[in-house]
Order: structure tokens, then sequence, then C-alpha cells
């Protein structure tokens, strides 16, 4: 009877084995999964920029030292991972900007200035994650109330230019995690009044954010 349950133990002890060995990988790739980011996620990010315009000007716009106010206003962006270590990046925002010179404000125009990057992001794996990003932007100029001497300024309507990027996720749960980032993007209006070239405005901001994400 000591004999049989004793082989009964080690049966029962030998399957307990084989399945522990059977789960180990997967109790492992779910642990990968709570920590890090892989092929196939999507991140989302809420963030906080504050928009500083780094302006030169050309012709009439450079004599009377028109300048670009900074702007403060929220940014959404989606990256979806291509492969473990590389991301592509969409990001969406809308600032309005005051115009000003010398002889007096010229008014505001909105940007909307959608971004398209592809990120290279180090220590995927982990919860301290590092990003650099190069890509494309796109800015479309409107709601222009810029003016003169009572005439309306006319501006382009749009620019493309590149975009850098570097920033850092820091997970705190297994979907969430915070987020710094900070961009330099090209872009750039022409400017007219009564048909008459004022000159090129380059706005050519650095953008720093700071907010949160959501991992999918």
């Amino acid at each position: 009877m000591k004999c049989s349950l004793r082989k009964k133990i080690k049966a029962a002890a030998a399957t307990s084995l084989l399945c522990a060995a059977a789960l180990a990988p997967q109790a492992q790739a779910a642990g990968d999964a709570m920590s890090g980011i892989h092929a196939g996620d999507v991140l989302m990010r809420l963030r906080a920029i504050s928009i500083i315009p780094n302006v030169s000007t050309s012709q009439t716009l450079t004599a009377l030292s028109v300048g670009v106010n900074n702007a403060i206003v929220p940014e959404l962006d989606l990256t979806y991972m291509i492969r473990d270590e590389l991301g592509v990046e969409l990001i969406l925002g809308t600032p309005r900007h005051q115009v000003t010179s010398s002889l007096g404000g010229l008014g505001g125009v909105n940007l909307l200035p959608p971004t398209l990057l592809l990120q290279y992001h180090f220590n995927h794996a982990g919860r301290i994650r590092p990003y650099l990003g190069a890509g494309l932007n796109y800015t479309l100029f409107y709601n222009n109330g810029l003016s003169a001497g009572g005439q309306p300024i006319a501006i382009s309507n749009h620019s493309f230019g590149p975009a850098l990027q570097a920033g850092i996720d820091v997970q705190v749960t297994k979907t969430l995690f915070v987020n710094a980032d900070i961009k330099k993007i090209w872009m750039h209006t022409d400017a007219s009044l009564g048909g008459q070239s004022l000159g090129r405005l380059s706005i050519d901001p650095v953008i720093v954010g700071l907010g949160v994400g959501m991992k999918f």
C-alpha cells in the first residue's frame, strides 16, 4: 500500500513538474506583456504642450520686426508599433498664435500641423523607454485674422517641412505610462498685402510636452 502511495505521489509530482515546465514560457510571455512595448501595440498619448516659435523673416516682415507669440495647447498622438523597436506616430494639435510687429499687433492665425514620425524606441521591453523620431510635418494655416492699416494680410495656406523628436515613456502600470517629449518642426508661410509681397514668415517652433499615455 505504502509503495503504491509513493508511486502515486511521484507520478503526481512528475506531472506537476511537466505542467510547470510547459507553462513557464507562457508565464514569461505574460510577464513580458505587462511591461514594455512590442510589435502590434498601439500607444495613445495626451500631452500639454508649450509651442515656442523660433521666428525668422524676410523683406518687409523683417523691417517690421514681426514675431509670433508662444502658445500652450493640448496635443494628441497615436503610435503603432510596427516592430518591437520601431513605431509610426501621428501627432495632432491645433494652436492659435498671435503675430506681432514693431507697429503693433497684426492679429491671430490658427495652425493645424499634423506630423508623421518614424520612431526608434530604446529598451522597448523595459519600463523606462527613451525614443527618437524623425518625419514630415504638414501645416495648414486657417482662420487668418492678420491685418495692417485696416487691410487684410493674405498668407499661403500650407507648408511642408521636416520634424525631429526625442522623448521618454515611463510605465507606471500595465497599460498606463507618463511621457515627456520635445520636438523641432519647420513650418512657414508667405504673406502679402494688397497683392504685394511682405516676405516669408518662418515659425520653426520647438515644442515641449508633458502628459500621460495608454498602451492597447
